[in-house]
C-alpha cells in the first residue's frame, strides 16, 4: 500500500508533490499546538525542546542512514546546518514558552503571519517576487490572523493588546519564516533527510549548551502522561516528519507558497480541539479563521 501511494505521488508534477507535502505538514503541525498547550504548564520549554531534537534527530538519522545514506559530501560547509538549527531552536522554544500563557487557536493564528514574513525573506535571500494575487492573498491571510489574535475586538487591535504568549511566539515565527527560503539557498544537493538530520544535530548542540541545565533539573519521572504523549508526537510527527516535508516542498514551491499552508493550521487546530473535547472558539473568532482559509485558496489558484 505504501509503495503504491509513494509511486502515485512520484508520478505527480513537482509542484503538486510540494502541495501534498505541505497539506500533510499543516495537519501534523496543528496537533503540536493543541497537545503542546496541554503539556506546556508542566515542563520547561528548553528542556522539552532539547529532548524533542534528540529523539527526532535519532529517528531522522536512522532513516537517512538506511535509505539515502550519510555521505561525507553532505557535511561540506557545516555552518549551514548551524544557521538552520539555530533558527528552528529559537522557533520551538518560543512556541512552548508562548503556549504557557496563550491558548492553542490564537497561537496558531500567529503562525499564519509567517507567509508574509516568508515572502519578505524569500525576496531578500532568493530574489523571489510576490505577484499581485499573492500579495492580496497574503494581506487577507494576515488580516484573518490579526482577527483571531485580537479575538475580533477592534478596540484591542487599536490598542495593540497582544498577549504575552502571542508576542513571544511571534519572535519564533520570524525565525521560522527565515528558515524556509534558507533551506533552498543553503542546499547543495543533499537529500531532504540528510539536510534535516544535519539541522537537527546542530540545533541539538545549540539547545544543549543553552538549556541543558533545565534538562538535568527536570524530574522527568514525576511529569504527567500528557508531557510524554506530547513529546513523542512532536518528536516524530511534528518534527521528524514535518521537517522532511518542508524540505521536500521547499525544493518544489516558492517560499511564500510553502508557508501559505500555515493558513490551514488554525482550521486544523479547531478540529484537534474538538477531537480532544476542548471548547470551540466564539463565532467572531471563526470569521478570521475563514479569512485565512480563503487566502490559501487564492494562493493555490495562482499556481
Amino acid at each position: 500500500m505504501g509503495s503504491v501511494l509513494s509511486g502515485s505521488v512520484a508520478r505527480l508534477p513537482r509542484h503538486m508533490q510540494g502541495h501534498l507535502g505541505m497539506l500533510a505538514f499543516s495537519a501534523l503541525v496543528a496537533g503540536s499546538f493543541s497537545l503542546g498547550a496541554m503539556a506546556a504548564p508542566f515542563v520547561s520549554p528548553s528542556a522539552l525542546t532539547v529532548l524533542r531534537f534528540a529523539l527526532a534527530g535519532v529517528l531522522v538519522g536512522a532513516v537517512a542512514y538506511l535509505s539515502v545514506g550519510l555521505p561525507r559530501s553532505a557535511w561540506r560547509a557545516p555552518w549551514r546546518y548551524g544557521i538552520m538549527g539555530a533558527l528552528m531552536a529559537v522557533y520551538f522554544v518560543m512556541m512552548f514558552w508562548g503556549l504557557q500563557t496563550a491558548h492553542a487557536v490564537p497561537i496558531a493564528a500567529v503562525f499564519t503571519l509567517t507567509p508574509v514574513l516568508s515572502a519578505g525573506f524569500g525576496w531578500l535571500f532568493l530574489g523571489q517576487i510576490t505577484t499581485p494575487r499573492m500579495g492580496v492573498a497574503l494581506g487577507i491571510g494576515a488580516a484573518g490572523a490579526l482577527w483571531v489574535i485580537f479575538r475580533g475586538d477592534i478596540g484591542a487591535l487599536m490598542r495593540l493588546e497582544v498577549g504575552f504568549g502571542e508576542g513571544v511566539y511571534f519572535i519564533g515565527c520570524v525565525a521560522h519564516a527565515a528558515y524556509t527560503p534558507l533551506l533552498r539557498k543553503l542546499n547543495r544537493g543533499e537529500p531532504a533527510l540528510v539536510s534535516t538530520f544535519g539541522m537537527m544535530m546542530a540545533g541539538l548542540v545549540i539547545l544543549t549548551m543553552w538549556g541543558g541545565g533545565d534538562v538535568l533539573k527536570t524530574d522527568w519521572a514525576a511529569l504527567p502522561a500528557i508531557v510524554w504523549i506530547c513529546l513523542i508526537y512532536i518528536s516524530v510527527a511534528a518534527s521528524a516528519i514535518t521537517f522532511v516535508l518542508m524540505q521536500f516542498s521547499s525544493m518544489r514551491l516558492p517560499s511564500a507558497k510553502v508557508m501559505a499552508y500555515t493558513y490551514l493550521v488554525p482550521t486544523w487546530v479547531i478540529l484537534w480541539e474538538l477531537a480532544l473535547g476542548h471548547d470551540v472558539p466564539p463565532m467572531n473568532v471563526l470569521g478570521g479563521v475563514g479569512l485565512t482559509a480563503f487566502a490559501l485558496a487564492l494562493l493555490l489558484k495562482d499556481e
